[in-house]
């Protein structure tokens, strides 16, 4: 997949090139919907299928702290190239780039620089100063300036709508056998292993890798949980605790992981964390003892859910 990062790089060089607008904050099954259909269509018309976004997500310019994304541009980015998408157009979004009206975005980047032949959105998509770039100005533009609209209707699973919203609510509720329905794979957090207080191995028996997490990010309901980790392509089972460490009085938001049948010192390398299912809550307990007894029941209890997991056929390498 092409990858343009400036506006100033898109020479207009695609054969009929089928287009799609949107943030699409996690990718998930409508996205991949979206992009299968402008797939088919670049296919049929032996031209190039072309998805733009927007990084930062226009809110975190517009309403600093309104919302907490499903995924980094950096697993945005994969997950589209996974989708067959041939190129994708990344905007860097300012105050400047708000400005712009939905005219004008139409004309000087979809006709002018790309010579769109067929856009497709969303249904609930909308674009451009004060949003005005809505469905019917699109339909509308398409008649008056040549070149198709095709709408996306919203995707439904086991009767829910898919949408970022929604899966931002259940990542935040701990939900994640919902949240991987809706997305199409599980939930992910990934970064590089930190040195913690060395307290997992030595002292309760169960060594740990640590990431660093952010109240500012999408961080999971504070808890236990089945999860996969992905560490040189492999993947290994284990158990994610997102909290403060009650029973150490601790205040900093962690997210610590032990890691099955792992013996290896990954301090600095990048590891992938997948919530397959949430276990049970954060608790204080009255010491070192307790805590190890009841980890040990975590572990067996994951280790039966990723033994059906694994019967199942879910789990991916991503």
């Amino acid at each position: 997949m092409k990858i343009i990062r400036n506006i100033e790089d898109i020479k207009g060089n695609f054969r009929n090139p089928c287009v799609t607008v949107g943030n699409f904050d996690g990718v998930h099954l409508g996205h991949q919907q979206l992009f299968n259909a402008v797939r088919q269509r670049a296919q049929h018309n032996e031209g190039a299928s072309i998805a733009i976004t927007f990084d930062p997500h226009p809110l975190q310019v517009l309403k600093p702290g309104g919302i907490k994304l499903i995924s980094t541009i950096e697993q945005k980015t994969e997950l589209i190239e996974l989708s067959g998408i041939d190129a994708l157009i990344i905007i860097p979004f300012n105050h400047h780039f708000a400005k712009t009206s939905a005219e004008t975005f139409v004309d000087e980047i979809l006709r002018q620089r790309l010579g769109v032949t067929d856009l497709f959105v969303g249904y609930d998509y909308a674009f451009g100063k004060g949003r005005t770039g809505n469905i019917d100005f699109l339909r509308q533009q398409g008649r008056n300036k040549g070149f198709g609209v095709t709408v996306i209707e919203a995707h439904y699973k086991n009767g829910i709508i898919v949408s970022s919203t929604k899966i931002r609510q259940l990542v935040a509720e701990g939900r994640m056998v919902e949240t991987a329905e809706l997305l199409g794979r599980y939930y992910q957090i990934r970064g590089e292993v930190q040195r913690g207080r060395q307290r997992g191995g030595p002292e309760i028996g169960y060594p740990t890798a640590n990431l660093h997490v952010s109240e500012e990010d999408l961080v999971p309901r504070r808890g236990v949980y089945v999860c996969q980790v992905v560490c040189d392509e492999v993947i290994y089972g284990g158990v994610i605790n997102i909290g403060y460490n009650p029973t150490f009085g601790e205040k900093k938001l962690v997210a610590e992981t032990h890691i099955f049948d792992f013996e290896r010192n990954i301090y600095g390398k990048p590891i992938k964390v997948n919530f397959i299912k949430y276990l049970r809550g954060e608790e204080k307990f009255t010491g070192t003892r307790q805590l190890t007894e009841q980890i040990a029941k975590d572990v067996i209890s994951a280790r039966d859910v990723l033994a059906v997991t694994a019967q199942r056929g879910q789990h991916l390498l991503w």
